[in-house]
């Protein structure tokens, strides 16, 4: 059983014949990183239209914190926050974080939270647009 430092990475390539030094695989590390990132990010599959949004009080390190999730159609995780309080402000920052990440949903399903649906009609900016090719888009649709 291995952590991930880089003198236990040594340790272990060093048991499979290979002699590298732990400054080596730091610089290796800092070298393709951004490459490794920038091609994974090319294969991530794009947000579906729909996300399902929810919020729910779990512990974070002996604290409780209200963890906000949103999961698109597919089921992967489209955005997620953790705040301390549930309230208006705190579902805006999620919403605006989640908008600006990664655009503008088709359709957003939420449980009762009247908090969450003044969040959304908030953050959706579409009865303030002016532009002509933008005023074609419908309002984010919410079912609850």
């Amino acid at each position: 059983a291995y952590n991930l430092s880089l003198r236990d990475l040594e340790e272990m390539m060093a048991e499979r014949g290979i002699t590298v030094d732990h400054t080596t695989i730091h610089r290796w590390t800092v070298r393709f990183s951004p490459l490794l990132l920038e091609r994974f990010n090319r294969r991530k599959r794009s947000v579906t239209g729909k996300w399902h949004v929810d919020e729910t009080y779990i512990k974070v390190r002996g604290q409780w914190m209200y963890l906000y999730r949103a999961i698109d159609g597919v089921g992967d995780t489209v955005e997620f926050w953790f705040s301390e309080q549930r309230d208006l402000p705190a579902a805006k920052r999620f919403f605006r974080k989640a908008l600006e990440r990664h655009g503008r949903p088709d359709r957003v399903v939420i449980d009762g939270s009247q908090t969450n649906h003044e969040a959304i009609v908030s953050c959706d900016t579409t009865s303030r647009l002016q532009d002509r090719a933008r005023r074609r888009l419908k309002p984010i649709r919410i079912r609850r």
